[in-house]
């Protein structure tokens, strides 16, 4: 298959090419605001296969349906509880995805085989006149390979699907830079299923009451620090939502995770590297503004302030991919937990480093 890319906001045609590829059964990549989707019309059960097929996607992890109008809702959820209508006034369109009962419109390729369906608006100019004009939800992960960081740029696309699938529509950086909160509205209580750049805050501010899955409170017991036991990718259990069960966003070096105190950790990692390198291994470290004075003599990216989370999740991804270009053999990135605020950034960073977390206050350095 060769794959067309075209500039979304520079040629007049190529959103209506998407469309008209979404609405033949194709996949299409485009831009949201959280990071590029890939794209097939998600009420054929044939074209969303293809999705599967292009990710080399479990066929178990269930597709979120992304659409351009509140009342496009109604023809895929058997219900909308009134806390799903209270969260779709205040965040859609937006990095929001709710888990509705679902109707028997939606296929089983799409849910994963669950009787729910994870439904979202994202607030991205490309991404809802697509979704306009294909004339259907569509249904669209992440548009990487299963396991890989996601993508933020149409160049990140390019460099894991090209080839597979039909058409990578350039709209630019994606403002957020990780996937959206998924929050499951069939419970009486909402319960986080999947943190992201909408916070338990945000949400508990317009709903009281909200859980989040034990799944994911787990990943920051004790504030910075996790134990296998926590953190465990639930087996053969059945994911609620995209994302609970596989292993995501790694890069391809060993990834670790140093928490502790400032000290503590700064040592660790210094003693560490130096170890490695002596021994020629390509270390690199991942740090933020406050702390990158710390490594003075080491290859460090610096992922934003620990005062704006946000800068922080919008760079991770980017990061990953930079550090896979420079051939990075062991990573070791600070842990960034600050408060709730920084749970969706340590829940992708804690998946890609395959919840390896180290203790800095326990170890002195590390051993391979």
């Amino acid at each position: 298959m060769k794959t067309l890319i075209l500039k979304a906001f520079e040629d007049g045609s190529a959103i209506k090419k998407g469309a008209e590829i979404i609405a033949s059964g194709g996949l299409v990549a485009f831009p949201t605001e959280t990071v590029y989707g890939l794209g097939a019309n998600g009420l054929d059960p044939n074209a969303a296969k293809k999705i599967y097929a292009a990710k080399g996607r479990p066929s178990d992890n269930p597709l979120i349906l992304h659409i351009c109008r509140l009342s496009e809702l109604s023809e895929l959820a058997e219900e909308i509880p009134e806390a799903a209508i209270k969260l779709a006034q205040r965040f859609w369109p937006g990095p929001l995805t709710m888990i509705f009962k679902k109707k028997p419109i939606v296929p089983d390729a799409v849910t994963g085989g669950l009787d729910t369906v994870a439904v979202r608006m994202p607030d991205h100019p490309v991404a809802k006149e697509l979704i306009m004009l294909s004339g259907c939800p569509i249904a669209a992960p992440s548009a990487n390979i299963s396991g890989r960081p996601s993508p933020v740029t149409a160049e990140h696309v390019a460099e894991d699907l090209e080839g597979k699938v039909d058409l990578i529509l350039d709209g630019g950086k994606c403002s957020v830079g990780i996937e959206s909160t998924i929050v499951d509205v069939t419970e009486d209580i909402p319960v986080i299923l999947r943190p992201g750049h909408i916070t338990l805050k945000d949400l508990e501010d317009v709903l009281g009451e909200v859980r989040i899955d034990p799944a994911v409170s787990g990943i920051m017991s004790d504030k910075d620090r996790c134990s296998p036991e926590e953190t465990h990718e639930h087996g053969d259990a059945v994911p609620r939502a995209p994302g609970m069960k596989y292993t995501h966003y790694a890069p391809k070096g060993e990834l670790l995770i140093i928490s502790g105190s400032r000290e503590k950790v700064r040592d660790y990692i210094k003693k560490s590297v130096s170890s490695l390198k002596e021994r020629g291994v390509r270390t690199w470290v991942i740090a933020s503004e406050e702390t990158r004075s710390f490594y003075p003599e080491e290859n460090v990216l610096v992922m934003g302030s620990l005062t704006d989370i946000s800068s922080m999740e919008k760079e991770l991804f980017k990061t990953l991919r930079y550090l896979d270009q420079e051939n990075a053999e062991v990573i070791f990135s600070e842990s960034f937990y600050t408060d709730e605020n920084a749970m969706g950034l340590m829940n992708r960073m804690l998946k890609a480093a395959g919840h390896r977390i180290i203790n800095a206050d326990e170890e002195g350095e590390y051993k391979c």
